[in-house]
């Protein structure tokens, strides 16, 4: 920020004008020669009482860095671009109230382009040559893992952002995990999913399994998995693909083969896609549809799929309902609408604008609380406390995820066309669980979502 238009020097100090120096009558001494060279005395004095009281953070020689890597182009830049809006956000609303610890803060990042190859090097050079102060993860599981030893061995603070259960692996102490989940990630991410689809009637007996090769979707499997073991189904199909796969009929062929009455497809955004087309193809049609497809929660790809979502039954982050309107968030969600159109982005940013939004939120309320950039500090008070952000409240436990799970599962259905009004209707995306903000039932079977 420019106070009173003043220009900013070395990241905001600020630079008082010069006052002209008055010019000497020739010949004239004393008192009257002495009365110019007085006011400019004046003039500086008044000047610097008047910098002094500018925000603390308009001086900051040095800005508190922030860096990570983001997918910004390849698959999963449909859901890193809308992130980094939110982030950019959060960066403005910051800086407009002061900076934190009294100095502004300002994002470093890099384009990952959807490489997890990319991500070390990317880490690397943040904290040793662009010398961050601190640092947050990438977009998802397989991005933000090998960003892991990096940051671990330069014994860094780290909050990811909807990376699902990285720390069973790790357990590194100052981790945090932005995203719904808690003690038991993969279960509790289709636990939802599991408790509407037993209480139908007639009750499914079997299930298919179907995953991308990678750390997302293999968690997501190993924990329906034990849902459905849980709950007493057979599973007739479980097997993964490569996350290279372009062509799903031959994966959607063989499942339907198996004749399942559960689907359920663990996959990221660029295989949701191509599965659900393949679905739609084939004319396959289980009594129940979904799972944890990443990228179904972009508007774009929703726009892009229209009536191919009926029926499908997946997971979302956040949507204007009441019971979701946490202190601040629509302010947010303003903010980033207003710009996405000209970013070329998600138009809604339901699924990222919120979190992206509060894992720096958490971060930069730790900052404050040590009253400094000490990392063990931050780390304890991201462990201790609880945070009031534009995504509710939360608490994180020991292992660093959620104190207590709220992933939401929705059924879409009745979208007649490919428009984006289609999506913002709150009856034609419905929340099934968790209870307390439960929206709507199950339509069941999946056939009947179809009509």
């Amino acid at each position: 920020m420019r106070p009173l238009g003043l220009p900013p020097v070395d990241g905001g100090a600020m630079l008082v004008p010069r006052p002209r120096r008055p010019r000497e009558a020739p010949g004239l001494i004393g008192g009257e020669a002495m009365r110019p060279l007085r006011n400019v005395f004046v003039s500086l004095a008044l000047a610097t009482a008047f910098a002094m009281s500018l925000p603390a953070a308009a001086f900051a020689a040095d800005p508190i860095k922030i860096g990570f890597s983001m997918s910004l182009t390849g698959g999963f830049a449909s859901a890193g671009k809308p992130a980094l809006v939110a982030m950019q956000i959060w960066e403005e609303d910051t800086n407009a109230k002061g900076g934190l610890i009294g100095r502004p803060v300002k994002l470093i990042y890099y384009d990952d382009q959807s490489n997890p190859g990319n991500v070390p090097g990317i880490y690397t050079k943040l904290l040793d040559i662009d010398k961050v102060d601190l640092v947050v993860g990438p977009y998802g599981t397989v991005m933000t893992a090998p960003a892991m030893p990096i940051v671990m061995d330069h014994k860094m603070t780290i909050v990811s952002l909807v990376a699902l259960a990285l720390n069973d692996k790790f357990k590194y102490p100052k981790y945090f995990a932005m995203i719904s989940l808690s003690s038991d990630p993969t279960r509790e991410f289709s636990q939802g999913i599991f408790d509407v689809a037993m209480k139908q009637t007639p009750r499914p007996q079997t299930i298919a399994i179907a995953a991308a090769d990678q750390e997302f979707s293999k968690g997501n499997a190993d924990g329906a998995r034990k849902n459905a073991e849980a709950a007493g189904l057979k599973i007739v199909y479980d097997k993964t693909y490569p996350p290279s796969t372009t062509d799903f009929s031959p994966i959607v062929r063989a499942v339907q083969a198996t004749n399942p009455d559960i689907f359920y497809i663990a996959s990221y955004p660029p295989d949701s896609v191509g599965m659900l087309r393949a679905v739609s193809e084939v004319g396959f049609k289980p009594k129940l549809l979904g799972g944890s497809m990443a990228g179904l929660q972009a508007a774009n790809i929703k726009m892009q799929l229209g009536p191919l979502m009926n029926g499908v039954v997946t997971f979302e982050n956040w949507l204007p309902v009441q019971s979701m309107m946490f202190p601040g968030v629509m302010d947010v969600m303003k903010k980033y609408q207003a710009r996405a159109k000209a970013e070329g982005i998600d138009p809604l940013g339901y699924f990222l604008g919120p979190p992206a939004y509060a894992y720096l939120q958490v971060l930069g309320d730790s900052v404050t609380a040590a009253k400094g950039l000490d990392q063990d500090k931050i780390a304890e008070h991201l462990r201790t406390a609880t945070f009031h952000t534009v995504w509710g409240d939360i608490k994180f436990g020991a292992d660093g995820n959620w104190s207590k799970p709220r992933m939401l599962q929705v059924q879409h259905r009745n979208i007649k066309s490919n428009d984006l009004g289609e999506f913002m209707n709150p009856d034609n995306v419905v929340i099934l669980d968790p209870p307390a903000m439960k929206t709507g039932d199950l339509v069941y079977p999946y056939a009947n979502a179809l009509k």
